[in-house]
């Protein structure tokens, strides 16, 4: 079966990152791009940073930890993944913007074969499949936060998806990363966050109809359902922007008012609440 060697990763955020650096551990090498220096500067920190917090849990040697940067370049000229076999797309959860790196890129590869994916949770892979040449070799590569943790990766294939193409992607996130491979069929929200955002929404409106209090709510979840995390909490580590993005493209596909965002989550983004990353969302963070 095919082996991926070279692998690019469009976007350096928190996800972007840490598929990055989950390549780059198992020995791959890795080029990352983003839009401009000060983006790219701010995820090659927060690359870092990781991998520093994996030494300071015994995870990583002060050796693994050389190597791996040794194996990532960055950039911020796509240009620079023209030899790249496979490249996973990781921007902001947003069809257009998702949209534009498919088109690029798919100009730039020089291989043929090469394989575009996305890290998308929720928007339609054959979405981006269709704005390319290649849409035998696009596929969904969903990974989930914090990646170089948690195991499970949802592989997507399109109906145009070559079955040896999403063949080759499961066994590359299974063998060559060591994750969990679920495979998902090609609708908004695939497996989990189609269970997930209902639950989740449901969390706001019932803090937004002041039935109880975010940290009750939260309380109620960890210690009455044994969840490692309350449904706020979770949106806050998710990114409210990034949930707002998903329940809207779940609920432009099916209709379904389960998926449909409530107003105290949209008003929240507005005011910049989004979650751990800006410090404050349903909870407060300390930098």
């Amino acid at each position: 079966m095919r082996e991926f060697r070279r692998v690019g990763v469009v976007g350096c955020g928190l996800m972007g990152s840490g598929i990055a650096q989950v390549c780059a551990r198992a020995g791959l090498d890795v080029v990352v791009a983003e839009r401009d220096a000060e983006a790219l500067a701010a995820g090659r920190s927060r690359l870092v940073a990781s991998l520093d917090r994996g030494m300071r849990g015994g995870k990583l040697t002060e050796e693994g930890r050389a190597e791996t940067l040794r194996r990532l370049a960055f950039t911020s000229d796509l240009g620079d993944f023209a030899d790249r076999d496979l490249v996973i797309e990781a921007v902001a959860e947003r069809r257009d913007a998702k949209a534009l790196v498919f088109e690029r890129l798919d100009r730039v590869l020089a291989d043929g074969d090469a394989v575009i994916a996305s890290n998308t949770s929720s928007i339609p892979i054959v979405d981006l499949a269709a704005v390319t040449a290649r849409p035998q070799n696009v596929v969904g590569v969903h990974f989930f936060n914090p990646v170089p943790v948690q195991r499970l990766v949802e592989v997507i294939p399109t109906q145009l998806t070559a079955p040896e193409i999403a063949d080759q992607v499961a066994a590359f996130a299974e063998r060559r990363l060591g994750k969990t491979v679920i495979r998902a069929k090609d609708r908004a929200g695939f497996v989990v966050n189609a269970l997930l955002v209902p639950y989740l929404v449901s969390a706001v409106r019932m803090l937004e109809s002041g039935v109880a209090s975010a940290e009750d709510i939260d309380a109620g979840m960890v210690l009455g359902c044994a969840h490692p995390m309350g449904p706020l909490r979770l949106l806050d580590l998710i990114g409210l922007d990034t949930a707002l993005s998903i329940a809207e493209s779940m609920y432009e596909e099916f209709k379904e008012p389960l998926y449909a965002p409530p107003p105290l989550l949209r008003r929240m983004v507005a005011a910049g609440a989004v979650g751990r990353k800006a410090g404050r969302g349903f909870h407060v963070y300390a930098n």
